[in-house]
């Protein structure tokens, strides 16, 4: 494939930080190295000596005064080389990529570990995205998805989707604007990025079908488009066999792969990683060898740690371990929904991820009920409004997030706190609304705002 027509001038332009590869090389050479080249400052000046983090099944992670020196010191910007042998191996487990074989050239997969997959994710974009370029996804979507596209000054076209995901068909209608050859002619405005969260998408819940996925790719091979596959609740799919992935079919090295760590082990300690062809995913490693230099030397330590401990088959335990917890805080949003909503909202049980997409019938826009009237109650959902291309446009819908609150304080009944009364000065709602208002607060009560109260 020929990568470099789908860079953007900014990222054509980017070249190595001589500083940052001498750090790389310093990486890989034995410690006898003595090296005057960098500057990096004197680990006996650094005031922490070590440290012991103790894990739940009751081992720990030590950090002796040794590995607490390597830890909080700089390190490459692919990411430190335990860690990304280890993540490579497990995504050739998972996914097992034909481009993994390949020659750089070709497209070969390569992989870097990111600050967070946001920070993947924006230097994706901010790599293949021009002023007035035409982009594809499929709305609603992630706001901080249209937080990074949006001031990059892009088209964005919303393809058309269900609860199982991006419809091929509308994809291939939108397509049929142009015509195949126009994706090669210089100038062109056939869209050159399309962008999907195959599964659970945020906020609908959404999981595309693997026969969707391949119809998608075949189209990507037609009009020569690249797939941003955003998959942070790949692990949280609660039924197996897990669905295959745009990079198990990639052939051509057209998939840039974005994964996360947040939702499985923390998301405070800010790993995310990219995955894709080694012309693209070297171009991102110069974005960030211009800006944040690395992730944090320390976490990626303290993951690879763990990870080292556990195998591919522990991680793979503690998913099933976190997906359980997650199936069940879904079924018991369900099941309180169908309760309290049943004739008054729609939704669709989610096969992945942790958000269930309401729709309230009867409500133009649900903006205010959210901002003024459940606030007055002190709940807070997200409406659907914040998941727009266009956010001043009114939507119907709440995101409602299952993560947190308990089986048990789901079928608590919080009626002190169930009605919203509608005073004239500040009611929006007609009467025949206000049931509706009132069993959706109630509903919300109990399912996810007073965890921290226990």
């Amino acid at each position: 494939m020929n990568y470099s027509r789908f860079l953007t001038a900014v990222s054509s332009a980017r070249r190595p930080s001589p500083i940052r590869l001498l750090t790389e090389l310093q990486q890989r050479s034995p410690p006898t190295l003595i090296s005057l080249a960098g500057g990096a400052p004197n680990p006996d000046t650094f005031p922490f000596q070590s440290a012991t983090i103790t894990v739940k099944n009751g081992s720990s992670i030590v950090f002796n005064e040794s590995l607490m020196k390597k830890a909080l010191q700089y390190s490459g910007s692919y990411g430190i080389p335990e860690l990304l042998s280890w993540m490579k191996e497990l995504q050739k487990k998972l996914h097992d990529p034909p481009t993994a074989g390949y020659t750089p050239e070709k497209g070969q997969m390569e992989m870097c570990v990111t600050t967070g997959s946001q920070e993947g994710l924006c230097k994706v974009f901010e790599m293949l995205v021009s002023p007035g370029d035409n982009v594809l996804l499929d709305a609603p979507t992630y706001s901080g998805t249209l937080a990074a596209l949006q001031p990059l000054g892009c088209n964005i076209i919303n393809v058309p989707s269900d609860q199982h995901g991006m419809v091929p068909g509308s994809l291939k209608e939108i397509l049929s604007r142009w015509t195949p050859g126009d994706a090669r002619r210089p100038g062109s405005t056939v869209p050159r990025v399309l962008y999907t969260i195959p599964n659970g998408g945020n906020p609908t819940g959404a999981s595309m079908s693997a026969e969707r996925k391949r119809q998608v790719y075949q189209l990507a091979r037609e009009y020569d488009f690249l797939i941003i596959e955003d998959d942070p609740y790949y692990f949280l799919q609660f039924e197996k066999p897990w669905a295959p992935t745009f990079l198990s079919m990639d052939l051509d090295g057209r998939v840039i792969r974005i994964d996360s760590f947040s939702k499985i082990l923390s998301s405070g300690l800010r790993i995310g990683f990219v995955t894709g062809p080694k012309p693209l995913v070297d171009r991102v490693v110069l974005h960030i060898q211009a800006s944040t230099m690395h992730t944090s030397t320390f976490t990626q330590l303290m993951v690879s740690q763990l990870l080292q401990a556990w195998g591919q088959d522990g991680f793979l335990n503690h998913i099933n371990t976190v997906v359980d917890f997650y199936r069940a805080q879904r079924d018991a949003m369900l099941c309180s929904a169908d309760k309290w909503l049943r004739g008054l909202a729609e939704w669709y049980a989610p096969a992945a991820g942790m958000f269930l997409w309401i729709k309230l019938k009867g409500i133009v826009d649900t903006q205010q009920l959210i901002m003024e009237r459940a606030l007055e109650k002190e709940v807070l959902l997200v409406p659907g409004q914040a998941f727009n291309i266009d956010s001043s446009a009114p939507s119907p819908y709440v995101r409602a997030a299952f993560s947190q609150s308990t089986p048990q304080q789901i079928d608590e009944v919080t009626h002190a706190r169930t009605h919203a009364r509608a005073s004239d000065r500040h009611c929006l709602f007609c009467p025949r609304y206000k049931s509706l208002v009132r069993k959706t607060l109630h509903f919300c009560f109990k399912m996810v705002f007073k965890s921290m109260c226990h």
